[in-house]
């Protein structure tokens, strides 16, 4: 048996199992929480149904049509410039859209090892060193925390920009074509990080592909917010900008405001929890990425959207808004590590391999005290975040009930949470929105004004619509209502 486990470990195939087993089942365990989550109604009508709708009507023949807070519809592309959603469309003959998309996206998102394990296999000198890299991606607690909160378009940036770093890094231009357009389609600013990638193959000696990389980002970024946007929003910009109000109403006023008022970009960025944010990005990493500045500026475009945001979810490590920022600071922390090596020989150190476990032991405890899988909320000191959100209970049984009397096809009025199982239809309004609503789904346990919980008013207008003469209760139970717009000549 020692012998038969020594020609394994011995095995040059080794390396390969290994990373497509770990990839596997990383893929496997965020796929089932990612269904888990959504089957229990912790996904929301914005963004888990938004998406879905944008890709159900697709496939029906209008390209990522939705129906926005106002109950108006629009073309998604007047929101983010996310036209990567197309490619979902088949999906929609499922019968379980949602759940397709979560199952893919976890795949995809889990495929980004295979480029990390290139990198690292190159730049550590070895296949089974180079594993370290798959690994630091993998464990990396905000793209586990991105894979799970709902589906977006930008998480697939992450997978999608290793693999350009990747492809950078090893001078194969027609793939790094490939993957930094469709990466550029996962949402309008994707090209200023592309542009950072392209000024970095400058430095290292690629001028042309680097420069052609870097004004392509640029001008796609361009043409996203001056063409795009205004072309599918009334000729308006994105709406949101409005984050950034405090320092101008453009793209080119809110630049021009953070470089004239210096004072008030420093008062926001030593917040706490900005402060804890960036913390939380780096420490998994040891703070390595600091060690190859010039990667990891790929990460600074969206740095900057984040930190300046002031809506709390873009500064918190927790949301799909770090897929950007994740390729650069994981491939940064490999390529110092390699650096490191002349000065690690000197501290007696011949290999990478203590240090390489090292590393994979802190980013694996790092996991536990920030990561998103709920199983440690049982370990002293493990995260509980969200730990509750993965276990369908007998309140989501019934909302699923009460999901299953809506007719497919009909207008229907639902809160956030609901809302997202009711997506696959052209039209969708937000509860308490009832003008065209033909059905009402609302869930008192979860009083949910658009995506806030604003329990009185919520209350007040369920009480509305049990006074509507326009609609009759239909179902009732723990807390969730079904409502029916009442047919010409019906009783009430």
């Amino acid at each position: 048996m020692r012998a038969t486990a020594a020609r394994i470990l011995a095995s040059p195939r080794l390396p390969a199992v290994a990373l497509w087993a770990a990839m596997a089942a990383w893929a496997a365990v965020l796929a089932w929480l990612s269904v888990q989550r959504h089957r229990s109604f912790w996904t929301g009508r914005f963004d888990m149904g938004n998406m879905a709708q944008a890709v159900w009507n697709t496939a029906h023949g209008r390209p990522l049509e939705t129906t926005d807070v106002l109950g108006e519809q629009f073309v998604r592309l007047g929101a983010h410039v996310d036209p990567i959603l197309v490619l979902f469309a088949p999906l929609a003959w499922t019968g379980r859209l949602p759940e397709a998309m979560l199952v893919a996206q976890a795949a995809i998102v889990a495929a980004g090892a295979l480029p990390a394990y290139r990198l690292g296999r190159r730049w550590l000198g070895g296949p089974r060193i180079g594993l370290l890299a798959p690994a630091l991606y993998l464990l990396y607690p905000p793209l586990q925390w991105a894979t799970l909160a709902e589906f977006h378009p930008v998480t697939l940036a992450a997978p999608l920009l290793m693999g350009a770093i990747w492809a950078a890094e090893e001078r194969r231009w027609v793939p790094l074509a490939i993957l930094a357009a469709l990466a550029a389609l996962t949402k309008e600013q994707v090209g200023l990080a592309l542009a950072v990638l392209g000024l970095w193959l400058a430095v290292r000696g690629a001028r042309r592909a680097g420069a052609a990389l870097a004004a392509a980002g640029i001008a796609w970024v361009a043409l996203c917010m001056a063409v795009i946007i205004p072309a599918f929003n009334e000729g308006q910009g994105s709406e949101f900008l409005g984050r950034y109000a405090y320092l101008g109403d453009s793209p080119g006023g809110i630049v021009a405001g953070a470089l004239s008022r210096p004072w008030e970009v420093a008062e926001v960025l030593v917040q706490p929890a900005r402060l804890g944010y960036l913390a939380a990005l780096l420490a998994p990493l040891l703070f390595l990425p600091l060690g190859a500045p010039l990667l990891a500026a790929g990460a600074l475009p969206d740095l900057a959207i984040n930190l300046l945001a002031d809506w709390y979810p873009h500064h918190s490590f927790r949301y799909h808004y770090v897929a950007v920022i994740v390729p650069f600071l994981v491939a940064a922390a490999v390529l110092a590590l390699s650096r490191a090596r002349p000065w690690l020989a000197r501290q007696g150190l011949a290999t990478l391999r203590v240090p390489a476990a090292v590393l994979v032991a802190w980013a694996l405890g790092c996991g536990v005290v920030l990561g998103p899988l709920p199983w440690w909320s049982h370990v002293p000191g493990g995260s509980a975040e969200r730990a509750d959100q993965y276990a369908p209970g007998a309140h989501a049984r019934t909302l699923a009930r009460a999901v299953a009397m809506v007719p497919d096809g009909v207008t229907v009025s639902a809160g956030n949470l609901a809302g997202a199982h009711l997506s696959e239809r052209r039209r969708i309004l937000f509860f308490p929105m009832l003008d065209g609503a033909e059905w009402v789904v609302v869930d008192r346990r979860r009083p949910f004004i658009f995506g806030d919980r604003r329990p009185v008013l919520h209350e007040a207008r369920v009480a509305a619509l049990r006074d509507d003469p326009r609609f009759r209760i239909v179902f009732e139970e723990d807390g969730v209502i079904v409502a029916r717009r009442v047919g010409a000549g019906e009783a009430r």
